[in-house]
């Protein structure tokens, strides 16, 4: 029978481990997330300034402000690009580094490296690379579109960024797709080639069915980051040439620390929190369905 003082000391126990952790939690997402609704229901313009009541009119404000969906439009958009091709590149590399090619563990390491280059660092990198680097080999070798200036077109740069967050991120899955390749039980895989599967049988009707459960968590990060992108978006355009460039993020930070609206600008950040947390808990509620037991 469990007593009363071995009860407080499991609670004790249970403390010391978890206890700093859901302190710096607390310190660190919940008080400011609720410091922020907070500011969502007043009219803030200033730090040292008197904070004043404002109730809903900041969401009211945020969900007429025709900039922040024309960014969000633009961040779907981007989104669309991003997610798509970082997973299916990085899906592809993962096939390749485990199918026993030479030195694969060399192209491993190599494929995740620019996922460790922080993203505002990354976007001065390529921003010296789009517009130094590639119209001088455009020059040379008489390349027309590598000649043209990337960052100062307002459709190119766009493209731009595509560019470089799915050089930063397709390593990263690819880490991910290589774990769930290798999970992938050896007897399923044998049994399939026995009964006649060619190869693209066998990744067709065996391997990507058993490989969802990495597909829930890379198409998760990829969305979640596609859409809260501003690192790479801030260093690289700017939301440059004449805004063209500007994501929902930017547009975000731009309202309430350039414009010093911080009612509307918080209230347009918990807007996109929702919008974000909807689409990505639907999405692993319906990938979760296509799982299959191996």
């Amino acid at each position: 029978m469990i007593t009363e003082k071995s009860r407080l000391k499991s609670l004790g126990n249970q403390l010391f481990f978890t206890g700093p952790t859901i302190i710096f939690f607390a310190l660190a997402v919940l008080i400011p997330f609720a410091y922020g609704l907070y500011l969502t229901l007043t009219d803030m313009t200033s730090p040292i300034n008197p904070i004043k009541f404002s109730g809903f009119g900041n969401y009211k404000t945020a969900f007429m402000d025709t900039a922040f969906w024309e960014s969000m439009w633009l961040t779907v958009e981007f989104v669309v690009a991003t997610v798509l091709i970082i997973n299916i590149l990085g899906f592809i590399l993962a096939f390749l580094v485990t199918s026993g090619v030479r030195m694969q563990n060399f192209f491993r390491t190599s494929l995740f490296t620019p996922n460790l280059i922080g993203g505002l660092i990354l976007g001065y990198i390529w921003q010296f690379i789009f517009v130094q680097t590639l119209p001088s080999i455009g020059d040379k070798l008489g390349i027309e579109w590598l000649r043209l200036g990337w960052l100062g077109d307002e459709h190119l740069a766009f493209w731009a960024i595509v560019i470089v967050t799915i050089w930063q991120s397709a390593g990263y899955m690819m880490i991910i797709f290589v774990a769930g390749l290798i999970n992938v039980p050896k007897d399923v895989m044998e049994a399939s080639t026995i009964d006649g599967a060619n190869a693209w049988q066998r990744l067709r009707n065996v391997t990507l069915p058993l490989m969802v459960p990495s597909f829930v968590v890379t198409v998760f990060l990829t969305l979640k980051n596609a859409f809260m992108v501003y690192d790479v978006n801030y260093s690289l355009t700017a939301g440059g040439p004449y805004g063209s460039t500007t994501m929902v993020s930017m547009h975000v930070v731009q309202k309430a620390f350039s414009e010093n609206i911080y009612g509307v600008g918080q209230a347009e950040a918990i807007m996109l929190f929702v919008i974000v947390a909807v689409i990505t808990g639907l999405q692993v509620y319906f990938s979760k369905k296509m799982e299959v037991a191996a």
